[in-house]
């Protein structure tokens, strides 16, 4: 039987090979809010390893919050040059603080000062003032090593559930549903 983590690196390598899409690494996670409320949100995928998928980003924020309180959550892709939908449902877990270091040290620049000097999600007095500090902040950082913020982290997320869509212009989508059980995985089919 395949892999689901190989058939979803074949998919993501061929829309990464033909797609003109800035951020082609960009999906939708899904978090249960802290009102009980589902709640999504475009993050960037880092890694595919083995047995997980692994996103980064604010662990103070709304959605490091959410999954600290919930761990289970939902990854979406939507592929639009090859017409593909993948569907993640897993348990979220921190990754190290080495591997989280690693990730951090080749991000831009930018978005460690903004990382460092912002709250994300946190309330402010406006947009010009974000601008303003961030500026100010960028010219007196210079160019001083950012280290990573205490409150920035990875998550790694391990599926229980991997579903792959495979549109067709007759609406006959073939589906196929991978389920983990216990340390294996099954296939079904699905209907469109």
């Amino acid at each position: 039987m395949i892999n689901p983590f190989d058939l979803f690196k074949k998919w993501h390598s061929e829309e990464i090979a033909h797609t003109a899409l800035k951020l082609p690494n960009a999906c939708c996670l899904s978090t249960i809010g802290l009102d009980s409320y589902p709640n999504s949100r475009f993050v960037s995928l880092k890694e595919v390893s083995d047995d997980s998928f692994i996103i980064t980003g604010s662990l103070g924020s709304r959605k490091g919050k959410e999954m600290e309180i919930n761990s289970k959550v939902a990854l979406s892709f939507w592929w639009a040059t090859t017409e593909r939908q993948v569907r993640i449902q897993g348990d979220a877990s921190l990754i190290s603080t080495a591997k989280a270091k690693y990730y951090f040290k080749n991000r831009s620049r930018d978005s460690k000062i903004v990382s460092s000097i912002f709250k994300a999600g946190a309330e402010s007095e406006s947009i010009a003032y974000l601008q303003q500090h961030f500026a100010q902040q960028k010219e007196e950082l210079g160019d001083k090593e950012i280290e990573m913020p205490k409150t920035w982290g990875g998550i790694h997320i391990n599926p229980v559930r991997i579903e792959f869509m495979d549109f067709k212009e007759n609406r006959l989508h073939e589906r196929e549903l991978f389920k983990r059980i216990n340390e294996s995985w099954e296939k079904v089919i699905l209907q469109p």
